[in-house]
């Protein structure tokens, strides 16, 4: 049986091989993720998946504090440590330096956030790569050498260019983790719902998608009309219900019921 990576023995992997990371929202998802041999696991810690990591006790889990649900490092401190709590090993932190200093001082081992960070990408010029021009490069570089300063001992890059996250990844001691950054950062990290096919209309450049589950998905709804149709069938025909579907009865006691 395999045993879950440590914070610790995952930082000794830095340069040694590639870490595989997977996002997911359903626990079916983080248990197949699981068996298929997975490095990390990661999912938003929300009341409804608070048990997803005593479904996958041999693999690292992460829950992550969804971003703008925390005013201060009270609140975020608070849900990191139920995140602990509730059986993560690391927890991503989109936040602040600040914060993530303060989560860190306590023992929370953070993953921190630069590149496209989605809810702040309007400072970025929106959905598109971070870091191709001189500025942008220089500026990232400074949020990664805060954030390790802070004590987060690994960092998301999001649609980085590849060059600058593999020339940040041989600067930081912090684990990189490539979101659509290349392969020179230390981990590959993709969303469940890409690698399944699960999305419809646009799907991301940095995405690879290795099953159609979207069109499964149509197929089984198919079957779902299909299956009702039947039913709506027999039941205006008489076919349905059959014998085998109801409690028989003696005839004899039953006419005897309506005895005076």
């Amino acid at each position: 049986m395999s045993k879950a990576l440590s914070v610790m023995e995952l930082q000794a992997l830095k340069g040694v091989r590639p870490i595989s990371y997977v996002q997911v929202a359903r626990k079916e998802e983080a248990i197949a993720a699981a068996e298929a041999g997975m490095d990390m696991i990661g999912t938003a810690f929300i009341p409804e998946r608070a048990d997803f990591a005593e479904a996958v006790p041999d693999t690292h889990f992460q829950f992550g504090l969804p971003w703008g649900q925390h005013a201060d490092l009270t609140e975020a401190l608070r849900a990191a440590m139920a995140a602990m709590t509730a059986g993560a090993q690391s927890v991503y932190c989109g936040m602040s330096p600040r914060i993530v200093e303060g989560l860190a001082r306590e023992g929370v081992p953070v993953i921190c956030h630069v590149g496209l960070v989605p809810p702040k990408a309007t400072w970025t010029g929106g959905y598109r790569a971070v870091g191709k021009t001189r500025g942008q490069a220089r500026k990232l570089w400074r949020e990664v050498q805060d954030f390790e300063q802070a004590g987060a001992f690994a960092v998301e890059m999001e649609v980085v260019a590849a060059p600058l996250a593999r020339e940040i990844s041989k600067r930081t001691r912090m684990l990189t983790i490539s979101l659509g950054s290349g392969n020179g950062c230390d981990a590959q990290y993709l969303f469940s719902a890409d690698i399944l096919g699960e999305n419809r209309g646009h799907i991301p450049r940095h995405a690879k998608r290795y099953r159609n589950f979207a069109a499964e998905r149509d197929r089984l709804q198919q079957e779902r009309i299909s299956a009702y149709r039947d039913y709506i069938a027999d039941v205006s025909s008489g076919a349905f219900p059959e014998d085998r579907h109801i409690v028989p009865m003696n005839e004899a006691i039953l006419e005897r019921i309506w005895d005076a």
